[in-house]
């Protein structure tokens, strides 16, 4: 058994946990690279089958190509999708392109927005691969524990969640009272009213990601490839703060490449991503409040 297939018997076996453990579950489709790779490990897991909703937050500002792509592969797979947004922020224009500084617009497009979409007090649009429609819906039901695909490489505050990550009942997190995980031992018991992130891809890389893609065969989004112009996307996010970055990449393998020994192999992944560059310690100072 190689890398790989460690790596996914081991997400499979969290996600099946995860499932098995919690009344209410979703699973967290940023559209990215990751959680389209989570995405997948989730069909394998249930045999081609996801037996739990995805959800999407919507800023209004993410590049439009990811919400074409977004619609077309719920269609397609028959996937039962949560569209989450922070409409009173939006009207208020409390957003960067009105003058909000990026980590304040980030608090309310993104974090305020999550939150009130997994305690089912936000507003949502929900797409119902049964009809073929979507709807428009108030109030629901909490979600008791989310799916998410981040990775511990990818970003310093990540480094230091657990797969089974408690948040208390407003999401928040406190990084220093995480349960330990020793020899792939998982607490998925928790105090009532507590809120639990899962996540299966902690112990992915960038590289493992991409390597899987290409072995799976998994559809990702175009932008993150070159289309003609020495540019690609290599970390998604919102237009106004999320930037190419120069690369003839046009595949998976190509990306591969790079990332082992050409231009990108010691470059952080989201170094394209202005919200990253705005001061250290900006990104974890969101997750504690509730961000992903």
């Amino acid at each position: 058994m190689d890398k790989l297939d460690l790596l996914e018997s081991q997400s499979v076996f969290i996600i099946r946990e995860a499932y098995k453990s919690f009344k209410n579950l979703g699973m967290l489709w940023s559209i990215g690279k990751d959680s389209t790779v989570l995405l997948w490990l989730a069909k394998k897991a249930f045999f081609g089958h996801v037996p739990f909703e995805l959800i999407h937050i919507d800023t209004n500002y993410k590049i439009p190509e990811m919400i074409t792509y977004r619609d077309a592969l719920a269609k397609e797979l028959k996937l039962r999708l949560v569209v989450g947004q922070n409409r009173e922020a939006l009207a208020a224009k409390r957003t960067f392109p009105e003058g909000l500084d990026r980590i304040a617009c980030c608090n309310a497009l993104k974090t305020e927005a999550l939150k009130a979409t997994l305690d089912g007090a936000g507003w949502r649009r929900i797409y119902d691969p049964k009809t073929d429609s979507w709807e428009e819906a108030a109030r629901a039901e909490a979600y008791t524990a989310v799916i998410v695909g981040v990775r511990s490489d990818e970003e310093g505050s990540r480094s230091k969640e657990r797969v089974f990550s408690a948040r208390d009942e407003k999401s928040e997190w406190d990084a220093s009272a995480q349960p330990p995980e020793l020899w792939n031992l998982y607490k998925t018991e928790f105090a009532p009213k507590t809120h639990v992130r899962v996540h299966p891809l902690l112990e992915w890389t960038e590289l493992n990601i991409w390597e899987y893609i290409d072995r799976e065969g998994i559809p990702t989004i175009p932008i993150y490839y070159d289309q003609g112009r020495g540019v690609r996307y290599r970390s998604l996010g919102c237009y106004p703060c999320t930037f190419p970055v120069e690369s003839r990449a046009a595949n998976p393998r190509e990306i591969i490449e790079e990332l082992k020994s050409g231009k990108f192999s010691n470059i952080p992944e989201r170094s394209g991503r202005a919200q990253d560059a705005d001061g250290g310690g900006t990104l974890e100072q969101l997750r504690k409040k509730g961000y992903m």
